[in-house]
């Protein structure tokens, strides 16, 4: 009899009964509290000593606000690298004058006599997203060609080059002015992470052999011991003196900072990058829960962008958009996909995911379509093509290679790539996020 009852049991049980074994106890919470707020605590006794260094949480932000302050960074600049000063002052002329095409003329003369016919959702816009921009030239020769070929700058901007080495060449103060003039969001990487040396010279993470072994697929650049709390110091030393207020995160443990500092009522913003290797909908719930957990009162996360692994598929970024839109974060945090990759050194080729991001498009609210390399007819055909290790190089290094002008082409491929996209978008009806104040009027 026992036994029937069973066998009637394991049958007809419901799934919902199973299920709420996963609910999580109070206890289980109140436990995970204790610790954040134990006096004792080691880990976050640290994190608070580096927020004290910079003068405390009402302090970093309002240095930060001025700091990024577009006046600021110009007058700045004018004792750095006048002559990017004139650049500047020759991109705000153009914008102010409607130099650069509109979308409303972009999408005509695309569509010519269809566009009347054709209803754009922008609540579904993709950012066009561009990465990475690593020399203020370089965009200000793009910036030039595209009012000349009537083509679009993008909404969103990466970029992966050494901090102090564009501290000291005037890149990081032109490109966070042109950003804000031109009305695009940026995102910086800082220089702490696994693949530096230490201090000796030495690699600090004894796994590591060097950049070559940290591309593909899968994730961990690395940032071991002391690198997270060195990560933060680094990040408010940018935020407070240029006003980065967005930065790349590589590590789980600079993510959970990120986190906190945010919650402790730091106004910092992070992107995740693909590195992380976020390549399931469970690696992304796993993400997004620790978002949810440390979210301030008001919903707001510092997990502006998730990039996700380049081997996810619609189906993971439509699951994943499920478990950010249920935590409340659909409007915070954007779902960021590589269209294009570099051609070497870091996945398979033609890796080209156009046509996915168009059935993806009308589905799925705030994403963004990332553009690493050229597109895949154009990049073979180079006498350099694109390779994510040269965003660990020396400028000096490109230079006294030869390679300055090849660097230059690959970023021109990029933006090439990002108007293809537009175009795809744009025939199929769908809409794109452009650099707001130049082409969005």
């Amino acid at each position: 009899m026992q036994t029937e009852f069973v066998h009637f049991f394991a049958e007809n049980v419901r799934p919902m009964d199973l299920r709420h074994k996963l609910q999580i106890p109070d206890k289980n919470l109140k436990e995970i509290n204790n610790f954040l707020l134990n006096p004792d605590n080691p880990l976050i006794n640290d994190l608070l000593q580096v927020i004290d260094k910079y003068g405390g949480v009402d302090e970093i932000n309002k240095k930060a606000d001025e700091a990024g302050q577009l006046d600021n960074l110009m007058t700045r600049l004018q004792d750095k690298q006048p002559k990017y000063v004139k650049d500047l002052d020759w991109l705000i002329d153009k914008r102010d004058n409607d130099a650069f095409i509109s979308e409303s003329e972009y999408r005509r003369r695309v569509l010519g006599d269809r566009l009347p016919d054709i209803q754009f959702n922008d609540e579904y816009a993709v950012t066009l997203e561009l990465s990475a921009c690593q020399y203020f030239p370089f965009f200000m020769e793009g910036a030039n060609q595209a009012i000349g070929r009537e083509t679009l700058l993008p909404g969103r901007i990466i970029r992966v080059r050494k901090m102090k080495e564009q501290e000291d060449d005037g890149d990081l103060l032109a490109m966070s002015a042109a950003t804000k003039i031109i009305g695009a969001s940026i995102v910086e990487t800082l220089d702490t992470k696994g693949t530096a040396p230490g201090p000796d010279g030495a690699p600090v993470n004894v796994h590591l052999g060097g950049p070559a072994t940290i591309t593909g697929y899968f994730g961990g650049v690395g940032q071991p011991n002391d690198f997270a709390m060195k990560w933060i110091d680094e990040y408010l030393y940018y935020y407070t003196t240029y006003g980065v207020q967005q930065a790349l995160n590589i590590n789980l443990g600079t993510i959970l900072l990120g986190y906190f500092i945010h919650k402790l009522g730091i106004n910092n913003e992070f992107k995740i990058s693909v590195f992380v290797g976020n390549d399931n909908p469970f690696s992304c719930f796993w993400t997004l829960l620790a978002a949810k957990l440390f979210a301030r009162d008001d919903g707001s996360s510092p997990l502006i962008g998730f990039n996700l692994s380049n081997s996810v598929n619609n189906q993971t970024l439509e699951l994943s958009a499920y478990i950010r839109n249920n935590f409340g974060f659909e409007d915070v945090v954007r779902l960021e996909h590589h269209i294009t990759e570099t051609w070497k050194s870091i996945v398979r080729q033609p890796y080209d995911r156009r046509e996915e991001l168009v059935e993806l498009a009308p589905k799925v609210k705030n994403i963004s379509a990332k553009h690493e390399g050229g597109n895949v007819d154009v990049e073979p055909n180079r006498d350099y093509p694109t390779d994510i290790l040269d965003y660990f190089r020396d400028k000096s290094e490109i230079i006294e290679a030869g390679h300055w002008d090849y660097m230059k082409q690959n970023y021109f491929d990029r933006m090439d790539a990002i108007n293809s996209t537009a175009h795809a978008l744009t025939e199929k009806g769908l809409s794109f996020i452009a650099a707001r104040h130049l082409h969005h009027r």
